[in-house]
């Protein structure tokens, strides 16, 4: 997983609430198991007419947002199924980051694992920042996970809290399988006692 440490770029706003996964990525999109080439679908029905055309108006398909780092969306974000492919989809479109004021409970363990950062912030503070997002390519923000601040347009900045494990892992690129090859020496270990102790099984 690639670590995580101070991300800068254009932040795109999603000023909706209670966006769903099947929002996020489609149900008919989920035969893979590969966490690649689901970003040319995230949002699908939003930024896609019936016959494939882009919806000009939506966001991400706006010029200011097609290379966006950050989504900055409304109350109860990635609520719905808990589909993997969602924070899969967010991943490979190349957005880091997530800010809103509350996520749903396994999207929010899910992107995590996936190397997004969520971010929980109060509504005022996100319409704020949401705001600024408006201003499109020429409003960049970026974010420290070290000091777990963002820094916004305008040059203020807002502090932001994380659970010290999924600090941990995103600064270092530790997912669920890097975290177990940590223990690698204690696993051979473990496994070349027992072969010894226990050769028939």
């Amino acid at each position: 997983m690639e670590k995580f440490t101070k991300l800068t770029g254009v932040a795109a706003p999603l000023n909706m609430i209670n966006v769903d996964t099947d929002m996020i990525i489609p149900k008919q999109f989920l035969k893979t198991i590969k966490r690649t080439g689901l970003g040319k679908n995230l949002f699908d029905e939003m930024r896609y007419t019936q016959d494939g055309a882009e919806v000009p108006d939506f966001v991400l398909n706006r010029p200011a947002y097609r290379n966006a780092k950050v989504l900055i969306g409304g109350a109860n974000f990635g609520c719905g199924s808990s589909r993997e492919h969602a924070p899969w989809a967010i991943a490979d479109f190349g957005i880091r980051c997530v800010i809103a004021p509350s996520f749903a409970d396994i999207f929010f363990s899910n992107s995590f694992k996936n190397g997004i950062l969520l971010i929980k912030l109060p509504v005022d503070t996100v319409n704020g920042l949401m705001k600024q997002a408006e201003n499109g390519a020429n409003a960049t923000f970026t974010i420290d996970l070290e000091k777990q601040e963002i820094t916004a347009p305008d040059g203020s900045v807002t502090a932001f809290d994380v659970d010290p494990f999924k600090k941990h892992c995103l600064l270092n690129g530790l997912d669920d399988i890097g975290l177990t090859l940590q223990k690698a020496d204690k696993i051979e270990a473990f496994e070349a006692a027992r072969a010894q102790s226990s050769p028939w099984l």
